[in-house]
């Protein structure tokens, strides 16, 4: 047994102890942390902060428990050992007399384990008033070792942000915090799991990605048909490479739907972080329906579910989930599990992510959240779909991303085919929001690119206050061989689809992702064949599913929802005339809040202007009215929790994150239901199984994720007390046939099978 005092022990197969030097480790930590924080100016600070974040450990209690023999049965875990991450805080506050900015040092140490606190009624309680925290630091500062981790240097350098933006001292801090928890973890992963350690990182660098996409797009443009379209798409790509020399910072890609914005975007990217220096490609999307179609487009260079080529290959990460797989479940696939752990800290070149995990790690305080940030830093960040960025929450949004371009090297493109105006002042009073300064156009004539790539006629259906019924609707659209019809809700999606033809396809999130999948292929193939195809869908299928109708009718929507529809109709320019499109004001009432809104805002431009026309024009009035009838762009208490105290550094971390949530997923549960898929063969109820018997891989729990449809908690409730669910494994499972159904999916209307079914 060693003589120095130990960080931590790992037990080889033979039962031989192995023990991690405690100064090691913190010296480890400390160089790790400072080289992640040196692109933002703070390495000073992150060395500081990893030198005394495990100085807890050298308390005697500690040395004990880590010493005391250890359990070589996998089965038995060793009780939870003393507290030790107060300590590190207590002697930073006390070095630097309470002084606000030493605060920086106490909520990272204090908090590398349980997560970034609130200063007022959590963290200050436990540094200064508890009695055992305290009585803990004196014991540990009267050991002599210690001294030199109480006296090494201190950090001299200010916050970046001090001066001019105290607003962002707790983007800040949490920078430094994830630059201390991948530090730690990484470390400890080092010496506790060797191999696990071995398989991190391994990717090719942008340069080297740079080239293999140019040459992929010079095979792409070659063999592209002379068309119209395409060369508008060429045209679109020559000035994103253009303008990826322009100096960082804020960046607008405005292209109508089928203009290729995602080979654009990552073209600009590419091209711009070669020329400064920008370390990956982050882009998250708004919904996990598309992220897996523009995953296989940058890893394959096509959605089609062709994996014969490559594009980017492996470089790409994709980091989404209905639900979070088991951390610690072994795999056996080499690819599953180095994808796997890029997802914990994003050290990959190319990361897909959803717009949700994006700001709820950069807006969150768990250390699992944050631990990616320090490589958020110097990334060209493309927001895709950036209009549906949460208008309740903007200002923290906002405010977020001017702090990664102004003060840790981001670039951040906004993409779109309908943007809002960003800049300037939004809203109206009392209600009003400074938007985002400098934002720079890719495209150079917006207004010309929405013309050439008009291809469709938009009408509204009878008078704009006339109602237009569920009958009248699906008389209309049975008169059509090939007709898309969107609707507001599940539930209208299903009523109108109960009264047309047999054979109509149904898509919305009631069909769990494998099935929407497949019958979205499906759909594709009978309208490349010309083959009669009718279908009744929810908003899903709007955002960046390429499919092409000649005809879509859309139920009134905001505007930006209705040239969303448009993207869906002609999308080829393959028709001879112009498709069709028309906007009709359903029976049932609008869903309230966001979605009446953006209506409302629509209907508004219906009013003033007799007319609608998908063009930067009326969006910019379209989203000034919408914004005019926004509440608050501040629904969690941004300015509250991090910003009114920020030059004391007293930030609200924990507050602030419990009700930050751009999808508020707390009144929803995911079930898993039993689907067979034609194309693999694959049957969900064989992963279920392997599952409840304690087979399940990582890559069992991966696949499981296609296979989730997510209800409200209360409609779960009900299906459990019937027993049409049951629970395996913590998760919800199908538990009876009747429940999901082929056409339709799952079944919460038992009117049309319950009455044959007894529990």
């Amino acid at each position: 047994m060693p003589m120095q005092d130990v960080a931590h022990v790992r037990t080889e197969p033979n039962g031989q102890a192995q023990w991690h030097s405690l100064a090691e480790h913190l010296e480890s930590v400390a160089t790790s942390a400072a080289a992640y924080a040196d692109c933002f100016g703070s390495s000073d600070w992150a060395y500081y902060i990893g030198l005394l974040h495990d100085l807890g450990k050298f308390h005697p209690d500690w040395q004990a428990y880590l010493r005391s023999q250890p359990s070589h049965d996998p089965n038995v875990r060793k009780p939870k050992g003393p507290r030790h991450s107060g300590v590190g805080a207590i002697a930073a506050l006390e070095r630097f007399q309470q002084c606000a900015p030493a605060r920086t040092i106490a909520y990272c140490i204090a908090g590398h384990h349980a997560g970034l606190a609130d200063w007022y009624g959590d963290l200050d309680h436990r540094l200064t008033i508890e009695e055992r925290e305290r009585a803990y630091y004196e014991c540990v500062r009267a050991l002599p070792h210690v001294e030199q981790f109480l006296t090494c240097t201190a950090p001299t350098s200010q916050p970046p942000p001090w001066k001019d933006a105290p607003e962002q001292l707790h983007l800040w801090v949490r920078m430094l915090f994830s630059c201390l928890v991948d530090a730690d973890i990484l470390d400890t992963e080092r010496f506790m799991q060797p191999d696990v350690a071995a398989e991190r990182g391994r990717y090719p660098q942008l340069d080297q990605l740079r080239t293999k996409f140019e040459q992929y797009i010079e095979q792409l443009e070659c063999s592209a048909p002379q068309t119209l379209i395409n060369e508008i798409r060429k045209e679109i790509h020559r000035q994103c490479r253009a303008k990826a020399a322009l100096e960082p910072g804020f960046f607008s890609l405005v292209v109508p739907t089928g203009g290729g914005k995602t080979l654009a975007s990552v073209a600009f990217a590419l091209e711009h972080a070669w020329r400064y220096g920008h370390q990956r490609i982050i882009v998250a999307i708004p919904y996990t329906s598309i992220i897996e179609q523009t995953g296989a487009v940058l890893r394959y260079g096509s959605d089609s579910g062709d994996r014969d080529g490559e594009l980017f290959g492996d470089a790409v990460v994709e980091h989404h989930s209905n639900f979070d797989p088991i951390a610690d479940t072994p795999d056996q696939d080499e690819l599953f599990q180095r994808a796997r752990l890029a997802t914990e800290n994003w050290d990959a070149p190319i990361i897909v992510t959803t717009t949700v995990q994006l700001f709820e790690s950069l807006l969150g305080c768990r250390p699992s959240q944050v631990r990616k940030l320090h490589n958020i830093a110097r990334s060209v960040i493309i927001l895709d779909e950036a209009q549906l960025l949460p208008s309740v929450h903007l200002r923290p949004i906002l405010s977020v991303l001017q702090g990664l371009v102004d003060y840790f090297g981001c670039t951040v493109v906004l993409m779109t085919a309908t943007l809002p105006t960003f800049e300037g002042t939004i809203g109206a009073p009392p209600n009003v929001l400074k938007g985002l300064s400098g934002v720079r156009a890719i495209i150079e004539n917006p207004n010309d690119l929405a013309q050439k790539l008009d291809r469709v006629e938009l009408t509204v259906e009878k008078k704009a206050e006339e109602k237009l019924s569920w009958d009248e609707l699906a008389q209309i659209l049975s008169s059509y061989e090939q007709v898309l019809c969107i609707v507001n809700s599940r539930k209208d999606c299903r009523d109108l689809h109960r009264l047309m033809p047999e054979g109509t396809f149904l898509l919305s999130t009631l069909l769990c992702g494998q099935h929407r999948s497949h019958r979205i292929r499906e759909i594709k193939e009978r309208l490349r064949r010309g083959e009669p195809v009718r279908v009744i869908s929810t908003q899903l299928i709007e955002a960046g599913v390429d499919i092409d109708f000649p005809v879509v009718y859309r139920a009134l929507a905001g505007l930006d929802s209705i040239a969303q529809a448009a993207g869906r109709c002609n999308r080829e320019q393959r028709l001879p005339t112009k498709g069709r499109v028309v906007v009709f004001r359903p029976p049932t009432p609008i869903p309230q809040g966001v979605l009446s809104k953006a209506a409302d805002a629509t209907s508004e431009l219906l009013r003033t202007r007799q007319s609608l026309a998908l063009s930067p024009e009326y969006y910019e009035a379209y989203f000034k009215s919408f914004f005019r009838r926004v509440n608050s762009f501040d629904e969690a208490g941004f300015d509250e929790c991090l910003v009114r105290d920020a030059r004391k550094f007293i930030f609200q971390f924990r507050s602030f994150a419990e009700k930050f949530h751009i999808v508020d997923d707390r009144a929803r549960e995911n079930i898993v239901v039993w689907y067979t898929d034609p194309t693999t063969g694959i049957d969900s109820r064989s992963l279920i199984d392997e599952i409840c018997h304690g087979r399940a891989t990582y890559r069992t729990w991966r696949m499981l994720q296609r296979y989730v449809v997510s209800l409200f908690r209360n409609e779960v409730e009900q299906l459990a007390r019937r027993g049409y669910i049951t629970k395996c494994e913590n998760i919800w499972v199908q538990n009876i046939e009747q429940l999901y159904d082929r056409d339709s999916g799952l079944q919460l209307d038992e009117r049309t099978w319950f009455d044959d079914f007894v529990v």
